[in-house]
């Protein structure tokens, strides 16, 4: 499994609370430029209309070789998920505060996935205790040199 692009942040702004893999609906040129790692999943996130999954704010940059039949950088992309999977995203993004962001795309048997996550919105205060949690945990490995 190759991992073409992270999302670095999700794990630090977000309490992760559930992940999905997930299919994504590309065009050639955009699957040319993931190849040449051409994309950005930073600002991302997903939503849910009308029964379908759906993927917004996803970057993925323009092939150099592509003509005018060219993707657009920031277009809206179809997520794939199994009914059951989607059913279960709709509950739980109804409740107050969750959403869905991509946290990493890699290839899986030479396709383009995405592992999408459930998550909820973290406190300065959480942030804060994560912080010195890793401080503290690198110490001691220092200290164990």
């Amino acid at each position: 499994m190759e991992i073409i692009a992270k999302n670095r942040k999700a794990y630090f702004q977000y309490e992760i609370l559930e992940k999905f893999e997930t299919g994504i609906v590309l065009t050639g040129t955009e699957v040319k430029s993931i190849r040449n790692k051409d994309v950005s999943i930073n600002e991302s996130y997903a939503h849910v209309d009308n029964g379908e999954v759906f993927m917004h704010e996803m970057h993925i940059g323009h092939y150099k070789q592509g003509n005018r039949q060219n993707h657009e950088p920031k277009r809206i992309r179809k997520l794939l998920l199994h009914k059951r999977e989607i059913n279960k995203i709709i509950g739980k993004v109804k409740q107050k505060g969750y959403t869905m962001v991509p946290l990493s795309l890699y290839y899986k048997e030479g396709r383009v996935k995405a592992e999408l996550a459930l998550v909820r919105g973290k406190t300065t205060i959480d942030k804060r205790e994560d912080i010195k949690k890793r401080t503290i945990e690198r110490e001691i490995q220092r200290a164990m040199r």
